[in-house]
């Protein structure tokens, strides 16, 4: 048994830094590993088969680097690959091990703030494609009407540091217009990618006062110290060092030079081989 044993924290960018800064603040006793598949990045466009082997190779990566718990944080290998590696997979290699997503945490939630009984999914192809969301939603929340949308071009206007910029005013408001025309009675709106956090300020400044914008981050955080309380089997092995590690499986000076625009200060990665 390793002596550091982290809690590992995949995305396939840089997207899933938004929830392990909220994690992390949450919770900053724990040792974190994160990834980044920078190299096979975007996952949102890929298919089903595709993203299920990608997110398990990570997995596998993951326990190697004696994590006993992984999150996905990103929400298209929530959608098209954590079912699967939780059901078929962990059982054969790694029964002690646990692999969650960002997904249940948020639905669990999110009828919390709708008083119209509608609420809006912002994210991208892949996710809006799985029907992930509106499955989920209807377990908890049976009673709430879910309109998706998604929204391909803006995750290339965070990446690109084009967020805060008047060019994406354009992008954004089209992907809102779009949602708003399947209702008018949308009252709270999810953002289903870790990059749209960024953007959170712009999206609201084109929503009426009576929608409310949710993110992700501090949803899973909570969540996941709430797992942990439960779950004395899996919080007794993770270590507490306070240590956080970084890992792209891309180039590192291009990782650390956007790394930051997420996750609020400097990061130093390291090169990782899937």
């Amino acid at each position: 048994m390793s002596s550091v044993q982290p809690i590992g924290v995949f995305d396939s960018g840089y997207g899933g830094l938004t929830v392990l800064k909220e994690i992390v603040r949450e919770m900053p006793q724990y040792d974190y590993v994160y990834l980044g598949d920078n190299a096979r990045a975007p996952y949102g466009s890929r298919s089903f088969d595709t993203i299920y082997q990608y997110t398990l190779e990570a997995v596998e990566w993951f326990f190697k680097q004696g994590c006993p718990l992984v999150i996905l944080a990103c929400n298209t290998a929530s959608a098209k690959a954590l079912r699967t590696i939780q059901q078929k997979d962990l059982p054969a290699m790694a029964s002690d091990k646990r692999v969650l997503g960002v997904i249940r945490p948020t639905t669990e939630v999110i009828g919390e703030f709708s008083k119209t009984k509608e609420a809006g999914i912002l994210g991208t192809r892949g996710t809006v494609a799985s029907t992930s969301y509106p499955i989920e939603i209807n377990k908890f929340y049976p009673e709430i009407k879910v309109h998706q949308q998604a929204c391909p071009m803006w995750v290339p206007l965070v990446e690109n540091n084009e967020f805060n910029n008047s060019g994406a005013d354009y992008f954004i408001k089209k992907s809102l217009n779009e949602l708003f025309l399947q209702s008018s009675n949308i009252d709270c709106l999810l953002l289903a990618c870790t990059h749209y956090p960024l953007l959170k300020n712009k999206i609201e400044q084109f929503l009426p006062e009576r929608v409310t914008v949710i993110s992700q981050g501090e949803i899973v955080a909570k969540s996941l110290k709430d797992y942990l309380t439960r779950h004395a089997e899996i919080e007794s092995k993770l270590s507490k060092n306070g240590a956080i590690s970084f890992y792209t499986t891309d180039a590192v000076e291009d990782f650390n030079s956007k790394a930051c625009i997420f996750y609020g200060q400097d990061v130093e990665a390291k090169h990782a081989i899937l």
